[in-house]
């Protein structure tokens, strides 16, 4: 039985014939799961950096505002006094170069003369070892996540790149499972599932973008700098990951409010007009839905969680709204007064 065609729903299948596309289909996905997570492993350097540009945005070394971080404040001032020791060393430099050139003048006593020398060969030394100094300054200044167990690199390694090839498999799995319950459907229901099953995959990668290049970097500016006066702030790079990963996921879910409300409007539970009068109620469930799904107690992460979804919210109506007359337009196209019991 083939897996990328969906068995119709006139077909009549056994348990067993069922259970076995269900088999396939599992087989198929742990395939494509297992494709994907190669790649991402494969590409694991790339993957743990794209993860780690959010946590080094919130790094503040060279802005006017001093920070109040010990271990950022350490690195301020290696950068500084690694442009210090430049500087010196170039000025050891010059200040050499000029003792020599006193020490060639003519008509110079001779212990003058050596002291002179003495004083250029120092300044010589001294500059060397000044530049020496300047460039043993760490350029890799970035923030990273530390790891305190033996085992724990190739451990986060794996998981991060297992949730990524989740993400990318994310799109073929969910169109198995549309493809295994399909049979399932009249054609006027698959009508209303199938554009239904496009939007949530497209929604949902939409919602973690908007998570990882709006809401993540926030957050952790938020929670990073909080007192951060008061600690060394280290962060294990399993809590990091799981953080990112729940939130990014978080808010590819609440992204699926379309989805909800046209599925709602098109099977006739409620109608647009009916949560357009009640929109005042909706966002403040929004509201509440952003300040619980979130994992910051922050009110920042949470209003830039809620303010994409009101805007879906009210896009989803209009859909639904646009949805709902051509539905209308399409019964009247379709009446005929003869088949009308009341006409008759």
């Amino acid at each position: 039985m083939t897996v990328v065609r969906p068995v119709g729903h006139e077909d009549r299948l056994s348990l067993i014939e069922h259970l076995d596309e269900l088999r396939t289909r599992l087989i198929v996905c742990i395939g494509v799961f297992i494709a994907a997570f190669s790649i991402c492993y494969w590409q694991n350097d790339w993957l743990l950096q794209t993860m780690n540009k959010p946590l080094q945005s919130t790094q503040n070394l060279n802005g006017k505002k001093r920070s109040k971080d010990p271990l950022e404040e350490s690195a301020r001032f290696q950068i500084r006094t690694g442009a210090a020791q430049k500087q010196t060393a170039a000025a050891l430099r010059t200040t050499s170069n000029a003792m020599a050139g006193l020490a060639s003048q003519p008509n110079l006593k001779p212990a003058v003369r050596a002291q002179l020398i003495a004083a250029q060969r120092q300044l010589a030394q001294a500059a060397v070892a000044q530049a020496v100094a300047a460039a043993a300054v760490p350029t890799n200044r970035s923030r990273q996540p530390v790891t305190l167990g033996v085992t724990e690199p190739f451990v986060t390694t794996f998981t991060v790149a297992g949730y990524a090839a989740l993400l990318l498999s994310l799109p073929f799995i969910l169109w198995q499972a549309y493809a295994f319950v399909l049979p399932a459907f009249s054609p006027a229901e698959r009508r209303v599932a199938l554009p239904l099953m496009i939007m949530v995959p497209v929604l949902f990668l939409a919602g973690v973008a908007f998570g990882y290049f709006v809401a993540l970097p926030r957050a952790i500016n938020f929670l990073q700098n909080f007192n951060d006066q008061s600690f060394d702030i280290l962060i294990r790079a399993a809590d990091y990951y799981k953080f990112s990963v729940v939130l990014l996921v978080v808010i590819g879910l609440l992204f699926q409010i379309p989805v909800g409300v046209l599925a709602v409007t098109r099977l006739g539970v409620i109608s647009a007009r009916q949560l357009a009068r009640n929109r005042g109620y909706v966002i403040l469930l929004l509201a509440v839905v952003a300040a619980v799904a979130t994992p910051t107690p922050d009110p920042v992460t949470m209003l830039v969680a809620m303010a994409p979804l009101v805007v879906l919210f009210e896009l989803s109506v209009q859909l639904a709204r646009f949805f709902e007359r051509r539905a209308e337009k399409r019964a009247e196209d379709e009446w005929d007064p003869d088949d009308d019991p009341a006409v008759s």
